[in-house]
């Protein structure tokens, strides 16, 4: 198999032949198809995430099709479409697990991050993990829903969004802000407009073709990120890692608003009065995703009709696929095609 690894922190990804692994007992081997180049790639790459499993491939949004079961794995066959998200594999045993907290897991393993992921040609996966792919999707088109639709859904359910797992409170978003109008925001704007929600997007000062983006998508306002919007927010969402937002979020959002921090690692926050928090404003971050939330967001994707905007690059211009990432030039999401 060929695949990208990241032999040292902050150094570019070399492209490495291996030889093909054989799935453990409840493994499978899966050929990939497609794999999305998500922002926390980045954190990995460039050396934001503390501890990543060494040499290592990167990758989390994974669409392919199993290659190889191994012994005990149920439910999936030889050639089925599958997708293989960000969380790869939990404890069960520990009080999250047990509690239906899993993405809150004490000893869990992440793809592309403490096991391998997807810039590759094949990749393992632990099968109770991998969520089965409708065939009407283009490969490349599926992969962004892995982790940036995933982490959007359970943002936007943390942000008082009603869903069938009953964990968001507070009153439902009518107006709903989103900083950073990238891959996540891209597909969780067009689920909110469905649902008949008033979406703000809000984006790098002066970035007009990200703006022109969103109002495409079904924002009815976009501006920067250092704007205020036409009318207070019921909820802001910020996909961007900069911890500047978070009280510019918060001066906002509405009494009783709430903010969510979306990203797993982002800049630190700077000191802002205690009359942004006042009024009974919350701020949150959201950690992982958990199987109910993949099950949940698939099932609605096709009746919103969410569309996604993707630029394709072979499996060996990985490298180049981070910089434009790192450096905004990209719409929508990034995919490696092996």
């Amino acid at each position: 198999m060929r695949a990208m690894v990241l032999e040292k922190s902050r150094a570019p990804l070399l492209m490495r032949e291996r030889p093909t692994p054989a799935p453990a007992a409840g493994e499978i081997l899966v050929e990939v198809a497609a794999c999305g180049v998500c922002r926390t790639d980045l954190h990995v790459v460039d050396g934001e995430l503390p501890n990543p499993k060494l040499p290592l491939i990167p990758g989390h949004e994974i669409v392919g099709r199993v290659a190889v079961l191994g012994a005990e794995v149920a439910g999936l066959a030889v050639g089925e479409r599958i997708g293989v998200p960000w969380l790869g594999y939990t404890c069960g045993v520990c009080s999250y697990c047990r509690s239906g907290r899993e993405n809150l897991c004490d000893r869990p393993l992440f793809t592309g991050y403490t096991r391998d992921g997807g810039y590759a040609t094949h990749a393992l996966a632990d099968a109770r993990y991998c969520f089965p792919l409708p065939e009407r999707r283009d490969d490349a088109e599926i992969a962004p829903f892995l982790c940036a639709g995933l982490i959007g859904w359970r943002s936007y359910r943390m942000a008082g969004a009603q869903g069938q797992g009953g964990y968001a409170e507070g009153a439902s978003p009518d107006a709903l802000g989103l900083y950073g109008f990238g891959a996540a925001a891209h597909i969780l704007a067009q689920i909110a407009a469905w649902q008949g929600r008033r979406v703000y997007a809000f984006t790098r000062r002066g970035d007009t073709a990200a703006q022109v983006f969103a109002k495409s998508l079904g924002a009815v306002w976009a501006g920067g990120s250092d704007e205020m919007p036409p009318e207070s927010l019921d909820a802001a969402i910020i996909f961007a890692p900069v911890g500047a937002l978070v009280p510019l979020a918060l001066k906002a959002v509405k009494k009783g608003g709430r903010v969510v921090c979306g990203g797993i690692h982002m800049s630190d926050i700077p000191s802002f009065p205690y009359r942004l928090l006042w009024e009974e404003r919350h701020v949150v971050s959201v950690a992982n995703l958990t199987r109910a939330d993949a099950r949940e967001f698939l099932d609605v994707v096709p009746q919103a009709g969410v569309k996604t905007e993707v630029t394709r690059y072979p499996l060996a211009a990985a490298n180049d696929a981070l910089a434009d990432l790192r450096e905004g030039r990209l719409q929508g999401a990034a995919v490696l095609i092996p």
